[in-house]
């Protein structure tokens, strides 16, 4: 069956650069830090100004994070910058969960926006989360932890406990592709049920890859109509999908007057981190 997946194409403008050049020069790279990790390997090097963390497995190389290092806030990846649009839906989330650690951009980036949310991130290698801290900046405090888990794990039993989410993040990588656990309708559908019930729910995929089209059946088998954000800038695409008790209540969420008074609200907080929310 076919269905009608409306795109996302005014609300978010990305000008910056994915300095592609220095990502791909390896030859002046530094190796800050190299092992083998229980899940993958481990590489952390420096090259013109950009730290970046890569998992290789089956690849040469699979950059999960990069930082500059004169402007460490600044989102040097087009998807950590689409992920932002999640905020024109629900503005102020309470609770957020992200599935994949990676150097932790993602829920620094939240801690700092909105200090007052709790922000859990679970991660299945506990070697990532010690180099996140070491090397890339990242931090736990009673608002921002990391727990170390299987995603699949987590889903199930934070059901059990009655947990929720007003924004939930999926960015788990192994170094090759999301794992394949994590594409499942089985995991979409625990994830789903952590939503609350005015929850966002956000997934970064490739617009290039060969799976594009069944991840899109498999997102609409559990979730029906979702926004696909993708860009010409970029190979990534995102999945937003914005929970709602109706679809009057979704309609509500996608006015346009809304998601303009949305992105005023956030211009100001997002500049550092190199997001021109429009």
């Amino acid at each position: 069956m076919n269905r009608t997946v409306p795109k996302l194409e005014c609300c978010l403008a990305i000008t910056f650069g994915l300095l592609l050049s220095a990502l791909s020069n390896t030859a002046y790279a530094k190796v800050l830090h190299e092992e083998r990790s229980v899940y993958t390997r481990i590489i952390v090097e420096d090259s013109n100004r950009l730290r970046c963390l890569k998992f290789t497995l089956k690849r040469e190389d699979s950059t999960q994070t990069c930082i500059n290092l004169n402007y460490p806030r600044r989102m040097v990846f087009s998807y950590t910058q689409m992920s932002m649009a999640s905020l024109l839906l629900n503005p102020n989330p309470a609770s957020v969960l992200i599935v994949g650690l990676g150097g932790g951009t993602l829920p620094m980036a939240l801690r700092d926006l909105l200090p007052e949310t709790r922000i859990d991130t679970v991660e299945i290698d506990e070697a990532v989360v010690r180099v996140a801290k070491e090397y890339f900046g990242y931090q736990e405090d009673e608002y921002n932890r990391a727990i170390i888990q299987d995603a699949r794990v987590y889903g199930k039993r934070s059901a059990l406990r009655g947990l929720t989410y007003d924004l939930i993040i999926l960015d788990a990588f192994n170094g090759e592709y999301i794992p394949e656990h994590l594409m499942t309708v089985e995991f979409l559908e625990e994830m789903r049920a952590l939503l609350s019930d005015d929850g966002v729910l956000v997934a970064n995929t490739f617009a290039s890859s060969q799976l594009y089209d069944f991840e899109s059946a498999t997102y609409a088998a559990v979730f029906g109509d979702f926004l696909n954000f993708r860009g010409s800038f970029t190979g990534n695409r995102v999945i937003l999908v914005p929970q709602a008790k109706s679809p009057a209540d979704q309609r509500d969420a996608l006015d346009i007057q809304t998601l303009r008074a949305h992105a005023a609200a956030l211009q100001d907080g997002l500049k550092p981190y190199g997001v021109p929310i429009t």
